[in-house]
Protein backbone atom coordinates (compact mmCIF):
# COMPACT_ATOMS: atom_id res chain seq x y z
CA UNK A 1 0.00 0.00 0.00
CA UNK A 2 1.70 3.63 -0.33
CA UNK A 3 2.60 5.74 1.67
CA UNK A 4 2.32 9.80 2.09
CA UNK A 5 4.76 12.03 3.50
CA UNK A 6 3.07 14.98 4.82
CA UNK A 7 5.23 18.24 5.07
CA UNK A 8 3.73 20.51 8.21
CA UNK A 9 4.64 23.21 5.88
CA UNK A 10 1.94 21.72 3.30
CA UNK A 11 -0.45 21.37 5.87
CA UNK A 12 -1.80 25.06 6.22
CA UNK A 13 -4.77 23.42 4.04
CA UNK A 14 -6.00 22.49 6.89
CA UNK A 15 -7.75 25.60 8.58
CA UNK A 16 -10.02 26.10 11.48
CA UNK A 17 -9.65 22.80 12.44
CA UNK A 18 -9.01 23.27 16.42
CA UNK A 19 -8.13 26.54 15.32
CA UNK A 20 -5.76 25.90 13.13
CA UNK A 21 -3.22 24.18 15.60
CA UNK A 22 -2.36 20.34 15.19
CA UNK A 23 0.09 18.85 17.69
CA UNK A 24 1.24 14.86 16.48
CA UNK A 25 -0.77 13.29 18.66
CA UNK A 26 -3.75 14.78 17.17
CA UNK A 27 -3.00 13.65 13.67
CA UNK A 28 -2.29 9.85 15.43
CA UNK A 29 -5.97 10.14 16.12
CA UNK A 30 -7.78 10.87 13.74
CA UNK A 31 -6.23 10.15 10.33
CA UNK A 32 -6.91 6.03 11.18
CA UNK A 33 -10.13 6.97 11.71
CA UNK A 34 -10.31 8.31 8.27
CA UNK A 35 -8.82 5.02 6.70
CA UNK A 36 -4.80 6.11 7.05
CA UNK A 37 -3.26 4.73 9.67
CA UNK A 38 0.02 6.88 11.04
CA UNK A 39 3.15 5.11 10.09
CA UNK A 40 5.77 7.55 11.71
CA UNK A 41 5.76 11.56 13.48
CA UNK A 42 7.99 14.00 13.92
CA UNK A 43 8.57 17.14 13.84
CA UNK A 44 8.81 17.97 10.03
CA UNK A 45 6.66 15.16 8.44
CA UNK A 46 4.15 12.69 9.16
CA UNK A 47 4.10 9.26 6.92
CA UNK A 48 0.82 8.01 6.35
CA UNK A 49 -0.68 4.56 5.09
CA UNK A 50 -3.30 5.01 2.37
CA UNK A 51 -5.45 2.42 1.54
CA UNK A 52 -5.58 1.01 -2.54
CA UNK A 53 -9.57 1.45 -1.72
CA UNK A 54 -9.31 5.48 -1.20
CA UNK A 55 -6.62 6.65 -3.98
CA UNK A 56 -8.42 10.05 -3.63
CA UNK A 57 -6.25 10.80 -0.58
CA UNK A 58 -2.77 10.33 -1.83
CA UNK A 59 -1.84 14.02 -2.18
CA UNK A 60 -1.28 16.54 0.68
CA UNK A 61 -4.37 18.70 -0.88
CA UNK A 62 -6.69 16.14 -1.44
CA UNK A 63 -6.19 14.47 2.19
CA UNK A 64 -6.43 18.27 3.61
CA UNK A 65 -9.81 18.73 1.55
CA UNK A 66 -11.12 15.16 3.18
CA UNK A 67 -9.64 16.37 6.89
CA UNK A 68 -11.61 19.71 6.91
CA UNK A 69 -15.13 17.73 6.30
CA UNK A 70 -13.78 14.55 8.88
CA UNK A 71 -12.25 16.39 11.46
CA UNK A 72 -14.08 20.24 11.59
CA UNK A 73 -17.13 19.19 10.47
CA UNK A 74 -16.79 21.89 7.37
CA UNK A 75 -19.27 21.08 4.55
CA UNK A 76 -16.86 20.93 1.08
CA UNK A 77 -19.06 20.47 -1.57
CA UNK A 78 -19.12 17.02 -3.59
CA UNK A 79 -18.32 18.61 -6.72
CA UNK A 80 -16.02 21.39 -7.95
CA UNK A 81 -16.97 24.20 -10.61
CA UNK A 82 -14.97 23.90 -14.10
CA UNK A 83 -15.64 26.16 -16.69
CA UNK A 84 -15.15 25.80 -20.32
CA UNK A 85 -12.14 26.93 -22.14
CA UNK A 86 -12.66 26.73 -25.51
CA UNK A 87 -9.34 24.65 -26.05
CA UNK A 88 -9.48 21.69 -28.06
CA UNK A 89 -7.92 18.52 -29.01
CA UNK A 90 -8.65 15.90 -31.94
CA UNK A 91 -8.08 12.41 -31.61
CA UNK A 92 -6.92 10.68 -34.75
CA UNK A 93 -9.02 7.18 -35.34
CA UNK A 94 -5.29 5.18 -35.39
CA UNK A 95 -5.48 5.41 -31.59
CA UNK A 96 -8.57 3.18 -31.05
CA UNK A 97 -6.23 -0.14 -31.21
CA UNK A 98 -2.97 1.78 -29.66
CA UNK A 99 -4.55 4.11 -26.78
CA UNK A 100 -7.81 4.67 -27.01
CA UNK A 101 -9.38 7.12 -23.75
CA UNK A 102 -7.95 10.36 -24.36
CA UNK A 103 -9.17 13.01 -21.72
CA UNK A 104 -7.25 16.29 -20.34
CA UNK A 105 -8.01 19.56 -18.61
CA UNK A 106 -6.60 22.64 -17.67
CA UNK A 107 -5.94 24.35 -14.27
CA UNK A 108 -4.88 28.28 -14.32
CA UNK A 109 -3.70 30.86 -11.53
CA UNK A 110 -2.32 27.82 -8.88
CA UNK A 111 -0.61 29.12 -6.17
CA UNK A 112 2.71 26.86 -6.08
CA UNK A 113 4.32 28.73 -3.05
CA UNK A 114 5.62 32.40 -2.23
CA UNK A 115 9.47 31.15 -2.41
CA UNK A 116 11.50 28.85 -4.25
CA UNK A 117 11.28 26.22 -1.31
CA UNK A 118 7.69 26.07 -1.48
CA UNK A 119 7.47 26.28 -4.81
CA UNK A 120 10.00 23.24 -5.20
CA UNK A 121 8.50 21.55 -2.49
CA UNK A 122 5.02 21.40 -4.35
CA UNK A 123 6.96 20.40 -7.39
CA UNK A 124 7.82 17.42 -5.80
CA UNK A 125 4.40 16.77 -4.24
CA UNK A 126 2.90 17.01 -7.65
CA UNK A 127 5.54 14.33 -9.44
CA UNK A 128 5.10 12.09 -6.10
CA UNK A 129 1.18 12.06 -6.54
CA UNK A 130 1.61 11.57 -9.97
CA UNK A 131 3.42 8.33 -9.68
CA UNK A 132 1.25 6.97 -6.83
CA UNK A 133 -2.04 7.52 -9.16
CA UNK A 134 -0.16 5.60 -11.99
CA UNK A 135 1.04 3.07 -9.46
CA UNK A 136 -2.58 2.56 -8.09
CA UNK A 137 -5.48 3.30 -10.41
CA UNK A 138 -3.58 3.49 -13.19
CA UNK A 139 -2.08 -0.32 -12.58
CA UNK A 140 1.98 0.92 -13.53
CA UNK A 141 0.28 3.06 -16.47
CA UNK A 142 -1.28 0.12 -18.33
CA UNK A 143 -5.19 1.42 -17.50
CA UNK A 144 -4.04 5.11 -17.18
CA UNK A 145 -1.03 7.50 -17.79
CA UNK A 146 -0.64 11.12 -16.92
CA UNK A 147 1.07 14.06 -18.44
CA UNK A 148 1.22 17.37 -16.69
CA UNK A 149 2.64 20.28 -18.48
CA UNK A 150 3.30 24.37 -18.08
CA UNK A 151 0.50 25.46 -20.66
CA UNK A 152 2.57 28.78 -20.95
CA UNK A 153 4.78 26.94 -23.34
CA UNK A 154 2.07 25.15 -25.25
CA UNK A 155 0.27 26.91 -28.55
CA UNK A 156 -3.88 25.24 -29.30
CA UNK A 157 -5.52 23.13 -30.17
CA UNK A 158 -4.12 19.80 -29.73
CA UNK A 159 -3.95 16.57 -31.44
CA UNK A 160 -3.02 13.11 -30.95
CA UNK A 161 -1.70 10.96 -33.52
CA UNK A 162 0.10 8.12 -33.88
CA UNK A 163 4.03 7.68 -35.46
CA UNK A 164 6.80 5.32 -36.23
CA UNK A 165 9.49 4.41 -34.34
CA UNK A 166 11.98 6.66 -36.43
CA UNK A 167 9.87 10.07 -34.83
CA UNK A 168 12.07 11.91 -32.99
CA UNK A 169 11.77 14.39 -29.95
CA UNK A 170 13.62 16.01 -26.92
CA UNK A 171 12.06 13.55 -23.72
CA UNK A 172 12.21 15.14 -20.23
CA UNK A 173 15.25 15.77 -18.91
CA UNK A 174 17.22 15.34 -21.50
CA UNK A 175 19.07 18.05 -24.39
CA UNK A 176 19.24 15.64 -27.64
CA UNK A 177 16.65 14.43 -29.27
CA UNK A 178 15.67 10.97 -29.33
CA UNK A 179 13.42 8.71 -31.72
CA UNK A 180 11.02 6.64 -30.58
CA UNK A 181 13.14 3.54 -30.96
CA UNK A 182 15.88 4.91 -28.25
CA UNK A 183 13.65 6.44 -25.83
CA UNK A 184 12.17 2.45 -25.61
CA UNK A 185 15.52 1.02 -25.44
CA UNK A 186 17.76 3.50 -23.54
CA UNK A 187 16.03 5.97 -21.76
CA UNK A 188 14.92 4.67 -18.28
CA UNK A 189 11.48 5.60 -18.51
CA UNK A 190 11.41 3.87 -21.35
CA UNK A 191 13.38 0.90 -20.44
CA UNK A 192 10.87 0.69 -17.73
CA UNK A 193 7.35 0.45 -19.57
CA UNK A 194 8.56 -0.62 -23.10
CA UNK A 195 6.67 -3.43 -22.02
CA UNK A 196 3.11 -1.51 -22.25
CA UNK A 197 4.39 -0.75 -25.97
CA UNK A 198 4.83 -4.96 -27.02
CA UNK A 199 3.62 -5.43 -30.98
CA UNK A 200 2.60 -2.01 -31.36
CA UNK A 201 4.08 -0.83 -35.25
CA UNK A 202 3.02 3.06 -34.21
CA UNK A 203 3.19 4.94 -31.09
CA UNK A 204 0.65 7.82 -29.31
CA UNK A 205 1.96 11.32 -29.40
CA UNK A 206 0.45 14.35 -28.23
CA UNK A 207 0.77 17.51 -30.54
CA UNK A 208 0.51 21.16 -30.33
CA UNK A 209 -0.71 23.50 -32.75
CA UNK A 210 3.02 23.93 -33.56
CA UNK A 211 3.65 20.02 -34.36
CA UNK A 212 5.76 20.08 -31.06
CA UNK A 213 5.54 17.09 -28.85
CA UNK A 214 3.83 17.29 -25.92
CA UNK A 215 3.71 13.67 -24.61
CA UNK A 216 4.52 10.02 -25.54
CA UNK A 217 2.17 8.49 -23.43
CA UNK A 218 2.19 6.51 -21.28
CA UNK A 219 6.11 6.64 -21.39
CA UNK A 220 7.48 9.93 -21.22
CA UNK A 221 7.06 13.89 -21.82
CA UNK A 222 8.62 16.29 -23.57
CA UNK A 223 11.31 17.89 -22.65
CA UNK A 224 9.59 21.93 -23.68
CA UNK A 225 6.63 21.03 -21.84
CA UNK A 226 8.11 20.73 -18.00
CA UNK A 227 6.55 22.69 -15.33
CA UNK A 228 8.76 25.08 -13.07
CA UNK A 229 8.89 26.99 -9.93
CA UNK A 230 7.25 29.60 -12.38
CA UNK A 231 4.81 27.79 -13.95
CA UNK A 232 1.01 28.64 -12.55
CA UNK A 233 -0.98 27.63 -15.69
CA UNK A 234 -1.15 23.58 -16.11
CA UNK A 235 -2.23 21.29 -19.31
CA UNK A 236 -3.11 18.24 -18.04
CA UNK A 237 -3.40 14.85 -20.26
CA UNK A 238 -4.76 11.60 -19.07
CA UNK A 239 -5.00 8.36 -21.49
CA UNK A 240 -5.03 4.93 -21.17
CA UNK A 241 -7.45 2.14 -21.58
CA UNK A 242 -9.55 2.06 -18.53
CA UNK A 243 -12.00 5.16 -18.49
CA UNK A 244 -13.03 5.48 -15.08
CA UNK A 245 -9.48 5.36 -14.17
CA UNK A 246 -8.85 7.52 -16.15
CA UNK A 247 -11.31 9.99 -15.50
CA UNK A 248 -10.47 9.70 -11.55
CA UNK A 249 -6.71 10.69 -12.31
CA UNK A 250 -7.81 13.87 -14.23
CA UNK A 251 -10.17 14.38 -11.62
CA UNK A 252 -7.62 14.12 -8.47
CA UNK A 253 -4.53 15.72 -10.78
CA UNK A 254 -7.49 19.10 -10.79
CA UNK A 255 -8.64 18.95 -7.32
CA UNK A 256 -5.04 18.92 -5.83
CA UNK A 257 -4.70 21.93 -7.89
CA UNK A 258 -8.35 23.72 -7.43
CA UNK A 259 -7.29 23.13 -3.46
CA UNK A 260 -4.11 25.32 -4.17
CA UNK A 261 -6.40 28.15 -5.72
CA UNK A 262 -6.69 26.76 -9.32
CA UNK A 263 -9.26 27.34 -11.91
CA UNK A 264 -10.55 23.89 -13.50
CA UNK A 265 -11.31 24.72 -17.40
CA UNK A 266 -12.35 22.01 -19.70
CA UNK A 267 -11.14 20.66 -22.67
CA UNK A 268 -13.33 19.71 -25.89
CA UNK A 269 -12.06 15.85 -26.88
CA UNK A 270 -13.12 14.66 -30.45
CA UNK A 271 -12.05 10.60 -29.76
CA UNK A 272 -10.90 8.23 -32.50
CA UNK A 273 -14.83 7.44 -33.28
CA UNK A 274 -16.23 10.62 -33.57
CA UNK A 275 -17.90 11.44 -30.29
CA UNK A 276 -17.23 14.34 -28.67
CA UNK A 277 -16.47 14.46 -25.17
CA UNK A 278 -16.10 17.62 -22.63
CA UNK A 279 -13.59 16.66 -19.42
CA UNK A 280 -13.57 16.97 -16.84
CA UNK A 281 -17.05 16.92 -15.53
CA UNK A 282 -16.83 18.17 -11.70
CA UNK A 283 -20.80 17.71 -10.84
CA UNK A 284 -21.00 15.14 -8.44
CA UNK A 285 -22.53 11.58 -8.90
CA UNK A 286 -26.33 10.74 -7.29
CA UNK A 287 -26.95 7.23 -5.38
CA UNK A 288 -29.78 6.08 -3.97
CA UNK A 289 -29.39 3.98 -0.98
CA UNK A 290 -32.70 2.34 0.59
CA UNK A 291 -32.94 2.93 4.42
CA UNK A 292 -33.36 -1.09 4.92
CA UNK A 293 -29.90 -1.72 3.50
CA UNK A 294 -28.24 0.60 6.12
CA UNK A 295 -30.27 -0.85 8.84
CA UNK A 296 -29.43 -4.54 7.81
CA UNK A 297 -25.54 -3.79 7.43
CA UNK A 298 -25.25 -1.43 10.29
CA UNK A 299 -28.08 -2.91 12.78
CA UNK A 300 -28.95 1.18 13.12
CA UNK A 301 -32.23 2.99 12.51
CA UNK A 302 -30.12 6.18 11.72
CA UNK A 303 -32.23 9.32 10.83
CA UNK A 304 -32.16 11.34 8.06
CA UNK A 305 -29.86 13.85 10.06
CA UNK A 306 -27.17 11.20 11.53
CA UNK A 307 -26.94 10.13 8.16
CA UNK A 308 -26.25 13.79 6.57
CA UNK A 309 -23.92 14.65 9.24
CA UNK A 310 -22.21 11.27 8.39
CA UNK A 311 -22.03 11.79 4.90
CA UNK A 312 -20.69 15.24 5.24
CA UNK A 313 -17.74 14.10 7.16
CA UNK A 314 -17.29 12.20 4.30
CA UNK A 315 -17.16 14.77 1.95
CA UNK A 316 -20.48 14.26 0.38
CA UNK A 317 -24.64 14.84 0.87
CA UNK A 318 -27.48 14.15 1.43
CA UNK A 319 -30.15 15.60 -1.29
CA UNK A 320 -33.23 14.13 0.27
CA UNK A 321 -35.07 11.27 2.06
CA UNK A 322 -38.12 9.94 0.29
CA UNK A 323 -40.42 7.27 -0.01
CA UNK A 324 -39.80 5.19 -3.73
CA UNK A 325 -42.17 5.74 -6.17
CA UNK A 326 -40.19 4.63 -8.92
CA UNK A 327 -38.48 0.85 -8.19
CA UNK A 328 -38.81 -2.51 -8.28
CA UNK A 329 -42.26 -3.44 -7.21
CA UNK A 330 -40.55 -6.08 -4.85
CA UNK A 331 -36.53 -5.53 -3.51
CA UNK A 332 -35.18 -9.10 -4.75
CA UNK A 333 -31.66 -8.47 -4.17
CA UNK A 334 -30.36 -6.33 -1.26
CA UNK A 335 -29.59 -3.26 -2.45
CA UNK A 336 -32.39 -2.36 -4.68
CA UNK A 337 -34.86 0.87 -4.17
CA UNK A 338 -38.26 -0.96 -4.10
CA UNK A 339 -41.72 0.63 -4.27
CA UNK A 340 -43.50 2.37 -1.08
CA UNK A 341 -39.35 1.69 0.63
CA UNK A 342 -37.65 4.90 2.45
CA UNK A 343 -34.31 5.64 0.47
CA UNK A 344 -31.94 7.97 0.59
CA UNK A 345 -30.31 10.28 -2.37
CA UNK A 346 -26.63 11.27 -1.99
CA UNK A 347 -24.42 13.10 -3.91
CA UNK A 348 -20.35 11.78 -3.67
CA UNK A 349 -17.73 13.21 -5.36
CA UNK A 350 -16.83 12.10 -8.88
CA UNK A 351 -13.43 11.66 -8.00
CA UNK A 352 -14.39 9.27 -5.40
CA UNK A 353 -13.71 6.21 -8.01
CA UNK A 354 -14.07 3.68 -4.86
CA UNK A 355 -17.63 4.30 -4.58
CA UNK A 356 -19.24 1.85 -7.53
CA UNK A 357 -22.23 0.28 -4.87
CA UNK A 358 -24.73 1.40 -2.78
CA UNK A 359 -22.98 -0.95 0.09
CA UNK A 360 -19.67 1.67 -0.30
CA UNK A 361 -21.99 4.75 0.86
CA UNK A 362 -23.12 2.44 3.66
CA UNK A 363 -19.60 1.65 4.34
CA UNK A 364 -18.91 5.81 4.28
CA UNK A 365 -21.93 6.34 6.59
CA UNK A 366 -20.81 3.82 9.28
CA UNK A 367 -17.33 5.54 9.46
CA UNK A 368 -18.68 8.92 9.07
CA UNK A 369 -21.04 8.09 12.26
CA UNK A 370 -17.91 6.24 13.89
CA UNK A 371 -17.09 3.00 14.48
CA UNK A 372 -16.92 3.67 18.27
CA UNK A 373 -20.45 5.08 18.11
CA UNK A 374 -22.24 1.57 17.03
CA UNK A 375 -23.75 -0.63 20.08
CA UNK A 376 -21.83 -3.76 20.34
CA UNK A 377 -24.34 -6.36 18.91
CA UNK A 378 -23.86 -9.75 17.69
CA UNK A 379 -24.80 -10.26 13.84
CA UNK A 380 -28.54 -11.24 13.11
CA UNK A 381 -27.53 -12.70 10.27
CA UNK A 382 -26.33 -16.27 10.69
CA UNK A 383 -24.80 -18.11 7.23
CA UNK A 384 -23.77 -21.48 7.16
CA UNK A 385 -21.12 -22.63 5.73
CA UNK A 386 -22.19 -25.45 3.27
CA UNK A 387 -18.51 -27.11 2.19
CA UNK A 388 -17.96 -27.85 -1.71
CA UNK A 389 -17.65 -31.55 -2.59
CA UNK A 390 -14.07 -31.09 -2.80
CA UNK A 391 -13.44 -29.98 0.14
CA UNK A 392 -15.37 -33.43 1.42
CA UNK A 393 -13.33 -35.77 -0.93
CA UNK A 394 -9.80 -33.86 0.11
CA UNK A 395 -10.64 -33.85 3.83
CA UNK A 396 -11.44 -37.47 3.30
CA UNK A 397 -7.82 -38.14 1.38
CA UNK A 398 -5.99 -36.61 4.46
CA UNK A 399 -7.94 -37.98 7.12
CA UNK A 400 -7.36 -42.13 5.69
CA UNK A 401 -3.67 -40.81 4.59
CA UNK A 402 -3.25 -39.44 7.94
CA UNK A 403 -4.70 -42.74 9.84
CA UNK A 404 -2.01 -44.73 8.54
CA UNK A 405 0.91 -43.07 10.11
CA UNK A 406 1.88 -40.70 6.70
CA UNK A 407 2.81 -37.28 7.60
CA UNK A 408 1.53 -34.41 5.11
CA UNK A 409 3.70 -31.97 3.71
CA UNK A 410 3.30 -29.36 1.07
CA UNK A 411 5.48 -28.44 -1.75
CA UNK A 412 7.06 -25.93 -4.34
CA UNK A 413 4.18 -26.47 -7.77
CA UNK A 414 7.58 -25.52 -9.77
CA UNK A 415 9.63 -28.05 -11.00
CA UNK A 416 11.39 -29.04 -13.71
CA UNK A 417 11.51 -31.91 -17.05
CA UNK A 418 14.03 -33.95 -15.26
CA UNK A 419 12.64 -34.24 -12.15
CA UNK A 420 8.84 -34.92 -13.56
CA UNK A 421 9.52 -37.18 -16.72
CA UNK A 422 12.79 -38.15 -17.35
CA UNK A 423 13.83 -39.44 -14.05
CA UNK A 424 10.57 -41.24 -12.94
CA UNK A 425 9.84 -42.48 -16.77
CA UNK A 426 6.64 -40.78 -16.89
CA UNK A 427 5.40 -39.36 -19.96
CA UNK A 428 4.03 -35.75 -20.26
CA UNK A 429 0.49 -35.30 -19.92
CA UNK A 430 -0.84 -32.61 -22.06
CA UNK A 431 0.61 -29.58 -22.71
CA UNK A 432 3.52 -28.09 -20.38
CA UNK A 433 3.01 -24.36 -18.75
CA UNK A 434 7.15 -23.35 -19.19
CA UNK A 435 8.06 -20.40 -16.73
CA UNK A 436 9.00 -17.94 -19.00
CA UNK A 437 11.77 -16.38 -17.01
CA UNK A 438 12.98 -19.21 -14.37
CA UNK A 439 15.27 -18.05 -12.09
CA UNK A 440 16.84 -21.60 -11.33
CA UNK A 441 17.10 -24.98 -13.40
CA UNK A 442 15.14 -26.42 -10.80
CA UNK A 443 11.57 -24.51 -11.67
CA UNK A 444 11.21 -24.13 -15.02
CA UNK A 445 8.05 -25.51 -15.36
CA UNK A 446 4.46 -25.94 -13.56
CA UNK A 447 4.22 -29.62 -11.91
CA UNK A 448 2.78 -32.22 -13.86
CA UNK A 449 2.88 -34.94 -10.75
CA UNK A 450 4.00 -34.67 -7.55
CA UNK A 451 5.29 -38.13 -6.83
CA UNK A 452 9.20 -36.39 -8.07
CA UNK A 453 8.35 -33.60 -5.33
CA UNK A 454 8.20 -36.05 -2.13
CA UNK A 455 11.64 -37.69 -3.66
CA UNK A 456 13.04 -34.57 -3.34
CA UNK A 457 11.61 -33.90 0.12
CA UNK A 458 13.27 -37.50 0.96
CA UNK A 459 16.50 -37.22 -0.44
CA UNK A 460 16.31 -33.69 1.49
CA UNK A 461 16.08 -35.81 4.13
CA UNK A 462 17.88 -38.59 4.17
CA UNK A 463 19.94 -37.34 7.21
CA UNK A 464 17.27 -38.22 9.68
CA UNK A 465 16.35 -41.51 10.55
CA UNK A 466 14.13 -44.17 8.87
CA UNK A 467 10.97 -44.50 8.33
CA UNK A 468 9.59 -41.60 6.55
CA UNK A 469 6.39 -41.86 5.64
CA UNK A 470 5.55 -38.53 3.50
CA UNK A 471 2.42 -37.46 1.42
CA UNK A 472 0.89 -34.41 -0.13
CA UNK A 473 -2.47 -33.23 -1.80
CA UNK A 474 -1.70 -30.77 -3.87
CA UNK A 475 -2.22 -28.73 -7.26
CA UNK A 476 -0.52 -30.01 -10.89
CA UNK A 477 -1.15 -28.05 -13.95
CA UNK A 478 -1.55 -29.98 -17.45
CA UNK A 479 -2.67 -28.09 -20.56
CA UNK A 480 -2.74 -24.97 -18.71
CA UNK A 481 -5.86 -26.04 -16.60
CA UNK A 482 -5.48 -27.08 -12.33
CA UNK A 483 -6.28 -30.19 -11.29
CA UNK A 484 -5.75 -31.63 -7.89
CA UNK A 485 -3.75 -34.78 -7.11
CA UNK A 486 -2.44 -37.19 -4.10
CA UNK A 487 0.73 -38.68 -3.73
CA UNK A 488 2.58 -40.65 -0.61
CA UNK A 489 6.11 -41.94 -0.69
CA UNK A 490 7.07 -44.62 2.51
CA UNK A 491 11.35 -44.44 2.57
CA UNK A 492 11.42 -47.48 5.05
CA UNK A 493 12.79 -50.84 5.30
CA UNK A 494 10.34 -53.28 5.71
CA UNK A 495 8.35 -51.67 3.04
CA UNK A 496 7.98 -52.83 -0.58
CA UNK A 497 5.01 -53.39 -2.80
CA UNK A 498 2.97 -54.63 -0.63
CA UNK A 499 3.07 -52.24 1.50
CA UNK A 500 2.31 -50.34 -1.24
CA UNK A 501 -0.90 -52.33 -2.12
CA UNK A 502 -1.70 -51.85 1.11
CA UNK A 503 -2.22 -48.00 1.78
CA UNK A 504 -3.86 -47.93 -1.89
CA UNK A 505 -6.52 -50.61 -1.05
CA UNK A 506 -7.15 -49.46 2.63
CA UNK A 507 -7.53 -45.80 1.11
CA UNK A 508 -10.02 -46.11 -1.49
CA UNK A 509 -12.33 -48.35 1.15
CA UNK A 510 -12.00 -45.13 3.18
CA UNK A 511 -13.50 -43.26 0.31
CA UNK A 512 -16.01 -45.76 -0.32
CA UNK A 513 -15.16 -47.70 -3.15
CA UNK A 514 -16.72 -50.72 -4.18
CA UNK A 515 -13.60 -53.06 -3.75
CA UNK A 516 -15.49 -55.41 -6.31
CA UNK A 517 -15.23 -52.53 -9.30
CA UNK A 518 -11.43 -52.20 -8.29
CA UNK A 519 -8.92 -53.54 -10.57
CA UNK A 520 -5.21 -53.91 -10.22
CA UNK A 521 -3.44 -54.16 -13.72
CA UNK A 522 0.80 -54.45 -13.64
CA UNK A 523 2.61 -51.37 -15.45
CA UNK A 524 5.07 -52.13 -18.35
CA UNK A 525 8.54 -52.12 -17.62
CA UNK A 526 9.79 -49.14 -17.46
CA UNK A 527 6.73 -46.77 -17.49
CA UNK A 528 6.99 -45.36 -14.57
CA UNK A 529 9.32 -45.18 -11.67
CA UNK A 530 8.77 -48.54 -10.27
CA UNK A 531 10.61 -52.07 -10.40
CA UNK A 532 9.48 -54.19 -13.15
CA UNK A 533 6.94 -56.57 -12.04
CA UNK A 534 6.02 -54.52 -8.83
CA UNK A 535 3.89 -51.23 -10.23
CA UNK A 536 0.31 -51.54 -11.02
CA UNK A 537 -2.50 -49.53 -12.22
CA UNK A 538 -5.64 -48.98 -10.07
CA UNK A 539 -9.10 -48.97 -12.43
CA UNK A 540 -12.11 -48.09 -10.96
CA UNK A 541 -15.32 -49.22 -13.19
CA UNK A 542 -12.82 -49.38 -16.16
CA UNK A 543 -10.82 -46.19 -15.60
CA UNK A 544 -7.68 -45.17 -14.70
CA UNK A 545 -7.57 -43.88 -11.28
CA UNK A 546 -3.81 -43.99 -10.25
CA UNK A 547 -0.75 -46.21 -9.92
CA UNK A 548 1.56 -47.25 -6.78
CA UNK A 549 4.34 -49.81 -6.33
CA UNK A 550 7.77 -50.56 -5.17
CA UNK A 551 10.24 -47.46 -6.69
CA UNK A 552 13.26 -48.69 -8.42
CA UNK A 553 16.47 -48.02 -7.10
CA UNK A 554 17.62 -46.64 -10.68
CA UNK A 555 15.19 -44.02 -9.68
CA UNK A 556 15.85 -43.38 -5.87
CA UNK A 557 19.46 -42.85 -6.60
CA UNK A 558 18.36 -40.07 -9.43
CA UNK A 559 17.15 -38.01 -6.47
CA UNK A 560 20.26 -39.38 -3.77
CA UNK A 561 18.28 -42.10 -2.56
CA UNK A 562 19.54 -45.27 -1.59
CA UNK A 563 16.95 -46.65 1.11
CA UNK A 564 13.68 -48.73 -0.05
CA UNK A 565 10.71 -46.90 -1.18
CA UNK A 566 7.32 -47.76 -2.03
CA UNK A 567 4.73 -45.26 -3.15
CA UNK A 568 1.83 -44.12 -5.24
CA UNK A 569 -0.33 -41.57 -6.79
CA UNK A 570 -4.03 -40.85 -7.77
CA UNK A 571 -5.73 -38.21 -9.62
CA UNK A 572 -8.25 -36.85 -6.50
CA UNK A 573 -10.65 -35.42 -9.44
CA UNK A 574 -11.53 -38.99 -11.10
CA UNK A 575 -11.95 -40.18 -7.73
CA UNK A 576 -14.78 -37.96 -7.12
CA UNK A 577 -15.72 -38.91 -10.80
CA UNK A 578 -15.57 -42.94 -10.08
CA UNK A 579 -16.75 -42.87 -6.33
CA UNK A 580 -19.53 -40.41 -6.71
CA UNK A 581 -20.81 -40.89 -2.87
CA UNK A 582 -17.84 -41.16 -0.72
CA UNK A 583 -18.26 -41.51 3.24
CA UNK A 584 -18.60 -38.35 4.75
Amino acid sequence: MPTLNLQHSVLQYIQGINGGKHSGESWSDWLPAMGCPVEGNNADTIEVEVFPDRPDLLSHESLARAARSFVGGAFEKPSVEVTESGVEMEVDPSLELVRPVIMAAIVRDVDTGSTDFERNEFIQSLMDHQEKLHLTLGRKRRFSSIGVHDMSTLSEPFKVVTVPDSHSFVPLMMREEMTIKQILEEHPKGVEYASLMDDLDSFPVILDSNDDILSFPPIINGNHTTVTESTTDFFIDVTGWDERACEACLMLVCLSLHERGGAIESVRVKGYDGDVNITPRGDAVRHRVPDRLIEKVLGLDLGSDEIAAALIKMGGRLIESRTVTDGVNRAERWADCAVGEREHVVEMPRWRSDIMHPIDIVEDIAIGYGYDNMPEKLSEVHLDAIPLDSSHLNRRFRASLRSLGIQETQGLTLSNERDQFERVRWPARGGLSVISNPITIDHTLMRQYILPSLLRLLAANRHHELPQRVYELGEVVRDSANSTRVAWACAEVAGGFTAAKGIAQALLRDLGADMSEVVFLATEDSQGPWIAGRGARVLVSGEELGEFGEVDPSVGLEFGLKSPIHAGEFDVAAAGRLIPKPVL
